[in-house]
C-alpha cells in the first residue's frame, strides 16, 4: 500500500508533463481524483490489458472526462499503452490521446467528457450484465460539478430503482468547478441524504486516502439490494502544494516553469513520506 500511495504522486508527475507539454487539460481534478483511480484499477477491478475484452470483466467509465489525464496515467502504468507515448502525443495533431476519453484507445469503455452521461450509461451496463447473469461489477466516477447535469439524478432514480447491487458510483467531491465554489453555482448541500432518498446505500470518505476508498470499495461490494455511492471528499489540486491546492483557477491551467518546477518538488516530497509512512 505504500508504494500505491507513493504511485498515486508518480502519475500525478506524468500528468504534469503531459499537461505542460501539450499546453492544455484539466490538472485540478486530475490531481483530486488520481487515488479514486489507482485504488480501482490497481486494488479493486477484474480489468487488465488481457481480459478488456471479456465480457465478465469489470466495467468502468470516466463520466467526468475531462480529468481524463488522470485516466490515460493509471491506464498507462497498467500497460495499456506507453506513458512515454501518451506524455508524448497528448493533444498533439492527429493523436488518439485527445482531450477526452477515446474508446478508440484500448480499455476505454466509452467516449465521455459530456457530462452527466457516465451515470446512465453505467445504469444500463450494470442492468445487462445482471440479465446475463454475470457477477462482474460496474464502476463510474463523476465530478461533483456535474451533479447538476438532471441525467445524473435521472441515473440514480433509475439505478436504484432496478436494485443494481452491481454498480458503484464515485463522487469526486473537490467542491470546486471551473467557475467557483460547488455551493455557490450549484448547491449540494445535504448531498450524502439527496442519494439516499433515491435508494442507494451512501458512503462518504477522504477521497485522497487509499486505505479509506479500498475499505468503502470492499464494503460497497457486500452491499445487497441497492447501489452504492462513495462521496469521495477530495482537494482539488492534491499533492500540488500551496500553489495549486484548492484553488478553482487551477481547473483548467497550464503551469508556468517556476509553478512546474514547484509542484515536481512537492510531488516527490509526498511520494518519499509515502514510501516512508
Amino acid at each position: 500500500m505504500q508504494a500505491l500511495k507513493a504511485k498515486s504522486f508518480e502519475l500525478r508527475q506524468a500528468v504534469l508533463d503531459m499537461i505542460r507539454q501539450s499546453g492544455g487539460g484539466h490538472i485540478g481534478g486530475d490531481f483530486s481524483v488520481m487515488e479514486i483511480l489507482v485504488a480501482l484499477y490497481h486494488c479493486q477491478m477484474n480489468i487488465s490489458p488481457e481480459n478488456m475484452d471479456d465480457p465478465n470483466r469489470d466495467y468502468f467509465v470516466m463520466s467526468k472526462g475531462h480529468s481524463v489525464e488522470s485516466y490515460y496515467a493509471v491506464l498507462a502504468d497498467k500497460g495499456f499503452f506507453p506513458m512515454e507515448q501518451v506524455i508524448r502525443e497528448f493533444s498533439t495533431f492527429g493523436s488518439k490521446f485527445i482531450g477526452h476519453p477515446n474508446n478508440k484507445l484500448p480499455g476505454i469503455e466509452m467516449n465521455s467528457g459530456s457530462l452527466g452521461h457516465g451515470l446512465p450509461v453505467c445504469v444500463g451496463i450494470a442492468l445487462a450484465n445482471r440479465m446475463s447473469g454475470r457477477n462482474n461489477r460496474v464502476y463510474t466516477v463523476m465530478g461533483d460539478g456535474e451533479l447538476a447535469e438532471g441525467s445524473v439524478w435521472e441515473g440514480f432514480m433509475a439505478g436504484g430503482h432496478y436494485k443494481l447491487a452491481n454498480l458503484c458510483a464515485v463522487i469526486d467531491r473537490n467542491g470546486l468547478q471551473i467557475s467557483g465554489p460547488t455551493e455557490q453555482v450549484m448547491g449540494h448541500e445535504d448531498l450524502a441524504e439527496r442519494v439516499r432518498s433515491f435508494r442507494w446505500h451512501v458512503i462518504s470518505v477522504n477521497g485522497n486516502d487509499l486505505d479509506a476508498l479500498n475499505q468503502a470499495f470492499e464494503e460497497a461490494k457486500t452491499v445487497t439490494g441497492c447501489p452504492t455511492c462513495i462521496i469521495a471528499n477530495t482537494v482539488k489540486g492534491y499533492g500540488g502544494g500551496e500553489v495549486m491546492e484548492n484553488k478553482a483557477a487551477w481547473h483548467h491551467h497550464v503551469p508556468s516553469e517556476e509553478e512546474y518546477r514547484q509542484i515536481t518538488a512537492e510531488l516527490l516530497k509526498k511520494k518519499e513520506e509515502a514510501l516512508h509512512e
